[in-house]
């Protein structure tokens, strides 16, 4: 890789400042000064410093996010806040996308990443990967309700949903559920307790496959996911 593409894709500046950069000695590889942004490094292998700071350069970036109600899983958006505009720029210049969505109003994990590959395999309907989401319903759920949802529910533009697995927490005037399912129709979870004659008052996603969210993210909040919980990801097959 050349050293200029390497410290850009970085977000230590375009390949015009980075030019100026080595220009002016302020980049070294393996302790010798390099000027010449055609230079080819090995990430993997050559130490590269900045100013005298080792840059520790990634191809990929995992980040897990308790995303906040009122932000948009999207990149970009003209006129509502994104779930990448809560990323720091260190983090935003690796040009990550939210994996799925989650509803405008609805809180919880999200995985945000540039791997398209990891992303295709989680996303991909014939893999199945199960979601799991609490919920507060306007409405008593019952051991009836879990029956029906374990045959799938007919939504209003007459799809009928693969199985899930309704688990009730509390039954009442509002009722508290986890739910998991192994789709991602728009709004479904939504849809699907609406086929029922309930609403859904409040949604939050708890896990995605095998990555759980780490509860003490507040809303808003990310960090990077684990060496461990990357494997797992990698690693997983449902």
């Amino acid at each position: 890789m050349r050293i200029d593409k390497m410290l850009a894709n970085l977000g230590f500046g375009s390949r015009k400042e980075v030019k100026k950069l080595l220009k002016d000695g302020a980049v070294k590889v393996n302790e010798k000064l390099v000027k010449d942004p055609k230079q080819h490094v090995d990430p993997e292998k050559d130490v590269v410093t900045l100013n005298g700071a080792v840059i520790e350069y990634k191809e990929f970036i995992y980040l897990m996010m308790n995303k906040p109600p009122g932000v948009l899983s999207a990149t970009e958006d003209n006129r509502d806040e994104t779930v990448i505009d809560l990323l720091e720029l260190e983090d935003q210049v690796f040009e990550p996308f939210p994996v799925g969505r989650l509803d405008k109003d609805t809180e919880g994990l999200l995985l945000i990443t540039n791997d398209g590959q990891l992303a295709h395999r989680l996303l991909s309907p014939k893999k199945h990967v199960p979601k799991t989401y609490f919920a507060v319903i306007e409405g008593e759920v019952t051991e009836k309700d879990a029956e029906a949802f374990k045959k799938g529910v007919t939504l209003d533009d007459g799809y009928h949903t693969k199985p899930g697995e309704l688990n009730i927490l509390k039954s009442g005037l509002m009722s508290d559920i986890e739910l998991t399912i192994t789709e991602g129709k728009f709004h479904q979870v939504k849809r699907m307790f609406q086929a029922d004659g309930k609403r859904v008052v409040y949604l939050k996603r708890l896990s995605m496959g095998p990555l759980a969210l780490d509860e003490t993210l507040e809303l808003g909040e990310y960090r990077e996911l684990t060496d461990d919980e990357i494997i797992m990801l990698m690693d997983y097959e449902p």
